[in-house]
């Protein structure tokens, strides 16, 4: 009797992620008897002020303080406790608008839930949005942004909104590149007699959609700043963006800048002159 050959079942994402953490988090630090983990986690949050400077933007952005927040992937390497310890170090900068590009959560959502309390409990004149990113999808994406949204967390999903007294924000979903990005925001703005001068975007790869409808500001995450360099890496200096990679810092194109942050969490327990961080941008037009 010859038996019929069985085709593998593909891994879902949750299921390939879930295998990068074992092999890039928890194999590493067992070799090291926890030795990366505890060293990582003893390197302090570094709190990152930037000036940023967007000539011509519309004067609602003009004197604009924003907390900008990312990358938390609170799980099985990064505590609920260092997540909170980087929402306390923004809530000290008495931000005017905190914003949050996404992988708040690491794989799973459970326990994930004092996090996004507590930045649903920031006091800032124009409030807490944030954008998901490609983890906050891996284990149900409705579960994570009804999660957000009772914490008092407003998330934008392809949406535009409007603050009170303040400019309006822009926010993408998780985007898997420049097309899919450009597609979207597209019809998120087409029609549109105002356009939004704030973008939020979990991958830094949406700033090319940015720059060709004229948006000043991109805020994203996702790359840790690559979290190992041979160098500090970038200043808070704008670099020109043409044919770089956009990992780490301030960058522009034309009149349309986008910051990249590094984050708070972590991929594997190892950071090199790239540490975690909770960025401040204050925003000039004139």
């Amino acid at each position: 009797m010859t038996r019929k050959k069985t085709t593998p079942t593909p891994l879902t994402p949750l299921g390939r992620a879930a295998i990068r953490r074992s092999l890039l988090t928890v194999l590493p630090d067992r070799l090291s008897r926890g030795r990366l983990s505890r060293a990582h986690l003893a390197q302090p949050i570094v709190l990152r002020s930037v000036p940023v400077f967007l000539p011509g933007a519309p004067d609602a952005l003009h004197g604009l303080r924003i907390a900008h927040l990312s990358d938390f992937h609170v799980g099985g390497l990064i505590p609920v406790e260092r997540a909170l310890e980087a929402i306390e170090l923004a809530q000290v900068e008495q931000p005017d608008l905190v914003a949050c590009t996404g992988d708040v959560v690491d794989l799973e959502l459970a326990g994930c839930e004092p996090v996004f309390k507590a930045l649903g409990r920031m006091k800032s004149r124009l409030g807490t949005l944030m954008v998901m990113g490609n983890h906050d999808h891996l284990e149900h994406a409705e579960s994570v942004a009804r999660l957000a949204r009772r914490s008092g967390v407003r998330v934008l999903r392809d949406e535009v909104a409007r603050l009170p007294s303040g400019p309006m924000v822009a926010g993408l979903d998780w985007t898997v590149g420049v097309r899919d990005a450009q597609k979207r925001l597209k019809a998120m703005l087409d029609g549109r007699e105002e356009l939004p001068p704030i973008l939020l975007a979990h991958h830094p790869a949406a700033f090319r959609a940015a720059v060709q409808h004229g948006i000043p500001l991109t805020l994203s995450g996702h790359t840790h700043g690559l979290q190992v360099g041979i160098t500090r890496g970038a200043g808070d200096r704008s670099q020109p963006a043409k044919g770089r990679a956009l990992h780490d810092g301030l960058y522009h194109l034309g009149a349309s800048s986008v910051f990249v942050t590094r984050g708070v969490g972590s991929w594997f327990p190892l950071r090199v002159n790239r540490p975690a961080e909770v960025a401040i941008l204050d925003v000039r037009v004139r």
